[in-house]
């Protein structure tokens, strides 16, 4: 592609031996400066595609950061001087003229890629940090991920609508930014935590296929793969079911891992949520590494041993655990798993017995008979030197606790393992029952029933917590993607949810009000699905954290330090929107 301008006729990273004996123009910033004798400098100019060595009149006063615009002779380099790690190392450009085209201080900080800067003080000057190549890499790599895809989905037939910004609170899991009204004081707009209603009313509008790169604001607490603002694929089919939303998601998935990495990636296997949590301990399993839980409850039934007296054990193993963790870091673990909720967690050896049989030593294991002790080291496939944990408790604690210390045992970095996509299906329809016996939605109220299971919405009580959902996560390296599922568009179907999670008819038109309207005029069945483009873009280059992906991102507490936001009102703007800042109280 031709890059060049009036300004250029080459770009700095693009020159090659091929160009030798051209008269070339380049325009940059001053990467280094060395000087080379009295009267001349080597000056490596920099712009997004690389760095080229110029050779310059010592005299001109050139410094770091200074932009630059050089017009001279491509020639080789000298013998014994070509930089192999160089995409231009092989040639230099002989300066005739150099134009400075705006001064610059020193930078706030060493643009050497090795050098480690605070996170701050790289967001306060973040202009400059996008200028490293890392940032570059990153920036320029999710406009690929964005413009493959559009591309895919359109190729399918979805059609991009934007969905609006200024929109009604309603419930969605996470707190709500809100906006001010200034026409209509003491009223407030809500940002879109995602276009789920939106989209879902297109589909009454007969869009038939609606996808958006959508921005989607959430007031919730940030971390590693999380921000205030972020993006997602948003989409959304009408008659079709669980089996097409899979197609046309992981079709545009691995159009994007192909774009980015070159190689497509297999199908997408799947595992059940039960199946999830009873082997991994969570609902976004990384399947990059094994240890998996084992099942271990029949084995301790009518056991002596007070702590495996439980409704649920089940337990890991770690190979060569016996060697490679000491005292302390065992300590320190049982310490986690206590924190974790667990009342502790029982830690055994396995070792060789004079007979050379497999054995428990340390530990708990004086409590456990024979029988027990080789019935557990059968079921983990333990042999001497590996490290078994076992934990007994209720079965979602259990679950939960060791799926949390298989993970800090055992996931590899960020860019270790490959990539490992999975489809969770069949998630519960219900998380657990209030103080009131009504169910609590796992999801948003609108998500269907599993064919299989609508009978069950009549047990009531416990039972409805085995009644699964048409819902779906997409989960890649132990990170949700994104997630999905058949909506409700049967009027009697909706009117039972509503019911059993106690929403009468007026809060329901209070919430919900223009979408069931909305159903009132035919609606198609529908499905739906959305994934998070910061996190699979920062998983795709390698990256432990999606700021790092995103262009001008906030830090962990929430703030901005280029601009300073979030700051206060003066007095005339609080006035005009009609609000009043009352004092927290301390």
């Amino acid at each position: 592609m031709d890059l060049s301008t009036s300004m250029r006729t080459d770009m700095c990273g693009r020159l090659t031996t091929a160009d030798i004996g051209r008269t070339i123009t380049v325009c940059g910033w001053v990467d280094r400066r060395r000087e080379h004798g009295e009267h001349l400098a080597f000056v490596d100019l920099r712009d997004h595609t690389g760095v080229l060595q110029c050779v310059i009149d010592g005299s001109r006063d050139l410094r770091s950061e200074y932009v630059a615009r050089m017009t001279g002779v491509v020639r080789p380099r000298p013998e014994g001087t070509v930089n192999p790690d160089l995409a231009t190392g092989e040639v230099e450009v002989d300066v005739a003229s150099v134009e400075i085209l705006s001064q610059a201080e020193p930078p706030p900080f060493p643009m050497d890629e090795r050098t480690s800067v605070d996170e701050t003080i790289r967001l306060r000057h973040r202009y400059v940090d996008l200028r490293k190549n890392r940032m570059q890499r990153n920036l320029r790599t999710r406009a690929v991920v964005n413009s493959t895809i559009r591309r895919a989905m359109e190729e399918q037939g979805f059609v991009e609508v934007e969905t609006p910004m200024l929109i009604a609170s309603t419930p969605e899991g996470a707190r709500d930014f809100v906006v001010p009204s200034r026409k209509e004081p003491g009223s407030f707009y809500a940002l879109p935590q995602s276009p789920q209603l939106f989209k879902q009313l297109c589909m009454v509008g007969g869009i038939d296929r609606y996808y958006q790169i959508a921005r989607c604001l959430r007031d919730e607490d940030l971390r590693a793969d999380r921000q205030f603002e972020f993006m997602q694929l948003d989409a959304e089919a009408s008659f079709v079911n669980q089996e097409d939303v899979f197609e046309f998601i992981s079709r545009a998935v691995a159009d994007v891992v192909e774009a980015v990495a070159g190689e497509r990636p297999a199908e997408f296997p799947r595992i059940s949520w039960s199946d999830s949590m009873e082997r991994f301990g969570n609902d976004k399993p990384d399947t990059r590494f094994g240890m998996e839980l084992v099942e271990l409850t029949a084995i301790f039934e009518g056991t002596g041993a007070r702590v495996f007296q439980a409704d649920c054990v089940k337990g890991i193993c770690l190979a060569g655990g016996a060697e490679s963790l000491s005292r302390n870091q065992i300590d320190s673990l049982v310490e986690d798993c206590k924190r974790w909720g667990a009342k502790g967690l029982a830690w055994m050896r396995v070792v060789a017995d004079d007979n050379a049989t497999a054995t428990l030593d340390a530990g708990v294991a004086k409590f456990l008979s024979v029988e027990e002790s080789a019935a557990v080291i059968e079921a983990l496939d333990a042999v001497p030197g590996d490290m078994v944990f076992l934990v007994a408790d209720t079965r979602r604690l259990v679950q939960r606790v060791l799926g949390m210390l298989r993970l800090a045992l055992g996931r590899p970095a960020v860019d270790e393992g490959g990539l490992k996509f999975l489809w969770v299906v069949d998630f519960p329809l219900f998380d657990a029952l209030g103080e009131d016996g009504s169910p609590i939605p796992a999801h948003h109220p609108f998500t269907m029933v599993h064919p299989d299971d609508m009978e069950k919405l009549d047990a009531g009580g416990e039972a409805l917590l085995d009644v699964r959902s048409q819902s779906y996560d997409l989960v890649l390296n132990g990170w949700e993607l994104g997630s999905g599922s058949v909506r409700i568009h049967r009027s009697d179907i909706q009117g039972r949810i509503f019911e059993l999670l106690g929403i009468g008819a007026e809060e329901a038109r209070a919430k919900f009000g223009f979408l069931l309207d909305a159903f009132r005029f035919g609606a198609p069945p529908h499905a739906g699905f959305a994934f998070g483009i910061d996190r699979l873009t920062a998983l795709l280059l390698g990256e432990e954290n999606i700021r790092e992906v995103i262009a001008f991102p906030k830090t962990q507490s929430g703030a901005d330090p280029l601009t300073n936001a979030p700051g206060p009102l003066d007095a005339g703007q609080l006035e005009e929107l009609g609000l009043r800042v009352i004092p927290r109280a301390t």
